[in-house]
């Protein structure tokens, strides 16, 4: 169904939208970094403006895919929920209303009267945004939405995203921080056995344009079903080959009995950078051959979108816990929780996680492994 990934385009790009007028416009921004104490704590929303900044555009994306394709109504699921409630029990349930002016006036009531800031909030979910992707609009897919469930990150490395470090780099480079590694992450899986089949990631703070003061976004989207595997991108050049050091991004957080493992495989050169869709990104840009992580500290959410787009590639993303135990790699699914656990963990990638293009560095990385860890 092309018509769903020319959509999960558009919303992507009204996702960063959204994500750049928060950031560009004052009244927006003055809320972004605000940090409420005392007592004006107690009488806002417990929720702070950096979460809503998340559920708008979360909502924003269950809204216009449902009205599209309303078969998907209670299989598309995010990491926020759009609840908020204050010290008053006053609770505002956030979602997206049919008119500018409802959701304007419903998100006044969230943002305790900012009648400016709600107005440009109101009006950015509300823009019609067109995407033109000459290859995704002659796709043809053998999917229908009613077999299919989606995931959101509306805004994975939020830390990111907040602290606004503007850091820059040539295509081709890695960005170990700063907001390039904020991104919007959508994914579609088969509700029948979980798998990732449809993956679209927008970058929005990409670059500069010109001036130096606004900055520009760019989207990556890969579908894999059945006989069909096309993206945006072509599989990097050179990724095939199994010898030599291997390039592996972690998280500074990793144990250190991890980075000590990987070090002799990557000649003692082990590369760090934030957000985890941003880690996956750079495996699916050739920037590096594998991504790494031990614990269950990602979520379906941050894997679904960069996992499609990685197997419309070739490769994939495995449990790591269960390819040390020797068996062949097991492929991350995303249709049903965790058993024992409760509220976000019921969805968290236990066991950790590795990332890869190639399958024989990915079968290197785990011979290593297999015994020390």
């Amino acid at each position: 169904m092309a018509e769903l990934l020319r959509l999960l385009l558009r919303v992507s790009e009204k996702a960063a939208n959204i994500a750049r007028v928060c950031r560009r416009e004052a009244p927006l921004f003055e809320l972004l970094i605000q940090e409420k104490t005392g007592d004006d704590k107690n009488k806002k929303f417990v929720q702070d403006f950096k979460t809503l900044a998340d559920v708008v555009i979360q909502e924003m994306i269950k809204h216009d895919v449902v009205a599209q394709f309303p078969e998907m109504k209670g299989f598309i699921h995010g990491e926020e929920s759009n609840k908020f409630e204050n010290g008053l029990g006053e609770s505002v349930t956030v979602t997206v209303c049919g008119t500018e002016e409802e959701t304007a006036a419903l998100l006044t009531t969230v943002l305790d009267g900012h009648a400016t800031a709600t107005a440009l909030l109101a009006g950015a979910i509300h823009q019609d945004l067109q995407v033109k992707d000459e290859a995704a609009e002659g796709l043809e897919l053998p999917l229908n939405p009613s077999d299919l469930g989606i995931w959101i990150d509306p805004i994975d490395a939020t830390s990111q995203y907040i602290e606004g470090r503007e850091e820059e780099v040539q295509l081709g480079e890695l960005c170990p921080s700063g907001l390039p590694c904020a991104l919007v992450l959508i994914g579609a899986y088969l509700r029948a056995n979980g798998e990732p089949v449809i993956g679209v990631i927008n970058q929005p703070f990409a670059r500069r344009d010109p001036s130096g003061k606004c900055w520009t976004g760019r989207h990556f989207w890969g579908v894999s079903s059945g006989t069909v595997n096309a993206s945006s991108l072509r599989r990097p050049a050179g990724c095939s080959s199994a010898e030599g050091e291997l390039s592996v991004v972690l998280s500074v957080s990793e144990k250190q009995a991890m980075k000590d493992a990987l070090g002799p495989l990557c000649g003692g050169k082990l590369m760090y950078v934030s957000g985890a869709g941003y880690k996956i990104l750079c495996v699916i840009l050739g920037l590096a051959d594998l991504y790494v992580l031990s614990e269950g500290s990602t979520f379906k959410w941050d894997s679904c979108a960069p996992h499609a787009i990685l197997r419309s590639l070739g490769g994939g993303v495995v449990n790591l816990a269960e390819c040390l135990k020797g068996g062949p790699p097991t492929e991350l699914d995303y249709h049903q929780p965790s058993s024992g656990h409760t509220g976000a963990e019921l969805w968290a990638n236990h066991g950790g996680i590795v990332a890869y293009l190639d399958s024989k560095r990915l079968a290197r990385l785990i011979g290593a492994l297999s015994g020390t860890i």
